[in-house]
């Protein structure tokens, strides 16, 4: 039986190959957020959270609020407050009242929180230049509408799931 390898050219095409690469990549991705939560005590979800707060994507429609995060990780509302709760007393996140609006909660990386998180994973920022080197600006557009599309259809199997 002839061994699959993800890193022989003529299985560019194989979804196997791609399956492999993309569980290479979340591990490698698990492994240094895990390793941020276990150093500033916070759990796996409190970084899911965070990544929700402060990615541009996930706040296109304003503001994250409780609710917002609530959707989006799939949490109960419960498991969001405790969430929430660790996230401020650690003081990565803070619970601000919309002005127009007090009964909304928005939530927001706090700036000392974010450039912390910036400093632990600059290796990976490097690690990612130094890949991205390697491409064309064509290819690294490419690679972008791959992984934009492949987002798109991870979260329409999500949604149909649900």
């Amino acid at each position: 039986m002839q061994s699959r390898s993800p890193d022989t050219t003529d299985q560019a095409s194989d979804l196997f190959a791609y399956a492999v690469l993309l569980r290479t990549l979340n591990r490698e991705l698990n492994r240094a957020t895990l390793d941020f939560a276990h150093q500033h005590g916070l759990h796996s979800t409190d970084i899911h959270a965070l990544a929700v707060i402060m990615d541009p994507s996930a706040s296109a429609d304003g503001p994250v609020t409780p609710t917002r995060l609530r959707e989006e990780l799939g949490l109960t509302s419960g498991a969001i407050t405790a969430c929430l709760d660790r996230l401020q007393r650690s003081g990565h996140v803070s619970r601000i009242r919309d002005t127009t609006d007090r009964r909304v909660v928005q939530l927001v990386y706090n700036p000392d929180a974010r450039a912390l998180a910036r400093e632990y994973f600059s290796p990976l920022a490097q690690a990612t230049e130094n890949a991205r080197s390697q491409f064309s600006s064509e290819q690294l557009a490419t690679i972008a509408s791959f992984l934009r599309a492949l987002n798109a259809e991870l979260g329409a199997a999500h949604d149909a799931q649900a």
